[in-house]
């Protein structure tokens, strides 16, 4: 089975392609740069490098959000743009879901935190059992704060990672009380083949859909909107 994964949720811009139980490419870029400038050029060189024929592959696992809404977005749209050209049925994974994956088999807490301003991560909690990644917490926006009471509250050590962590590093050494540490670098951002991993696990699962019907997981309204909501309402008030 050959799954592609993309992921653009976050600043990180990540291709990979994993066949079966092997990754054969991944190609990733945390750099100042649009995915829109990034995304395709980086499958056009998987594609060369491995001799890939796209029409052999079995589906596109894209990690659908939550995330950077204009990342998103423009994932959403190549994804969609090569299961449709392709003929190819997509797989929507939770950006948590994948983030946590990049630590299969730990015995402790997984906790991905994604900066969602305002003194709010993305977040979930995951632990692995013989049965594999069970979801404690599913993903959601949630203030930090809130989140390191309900982790104490478990009881267990916890590992951090995404790009709440460097953000949000003296809040959680204030408030944590159980042990806790943060995922190195190589395990410690969005990565398309653990999107792709995930996703073959999905997939199996028969948890795809046609590429048109992919809709990405905001979770709560852009800034912009929620700008535009409070202007509406103070002109209300005036």
């Amino acid at each position: 089975m050959r799954i592609l994964g993309v992921d653009s949720s976050g600043m990180v811009a990540s291709v990979a392609l994993v066949e079966d139980d092997l990754l054969v490419a991944e190609y990733s870029v945390n750099y100042k740069k649009t995915h829109s400038q990034t995304l395709l050029p980086m499958l056009d060189e998987i594609v060369k490098m491995t001799e890939l024929d796209l029409n052999t592959i079995d589906a596109i696992a894209v990690a659908a959000g939550p995330g950077s809404f204009t990342g998103l977005r423009i994932g959403a749209a190549t994804v969609k743009g090569l299961g449709l050209a392709l003929e190819k049925p997509v797989v929507s994974v939770p950006t948590c879901h994948g983030l946590a994956y990049n630590l299969w088999g730990s015995d402790k807490l997984i906790c991905p935190i994604m900066d969602a301003r305002r003194s709010q991560v993305y977040t979930g909690i995951y632990e692995f059992t013989k049965d594999g990644m069970q979801v404690l917490l599913d993903q959601s926006a949630m203030d930090i704060r809130a989140l390191a009471e309900k982790l104490n509250a478990m009881g267990r050590e916890v590992i951090f990672l995404g790009d709440g962590c460097p953000v949000y590093a003296s809040v959680l050494a204030e408030c944590m009380q159980v042990p806790y540490a943060f995922a190195p670098a190589h395990m410690n951002r969005q990565r398309a083949s653990a999107v792709a991993s995930l996703g073959t696990e999905y997939f199996k699962q028969g948890k795809q859909e046609p590429a048109d019907d992919l809709i990405p997981i905001y979770l709560r309204k852009s800034q912009a909107e929620r700008e535009r909501e409070e202007k509406l309402a103070a002109e209300r008030q005036a």
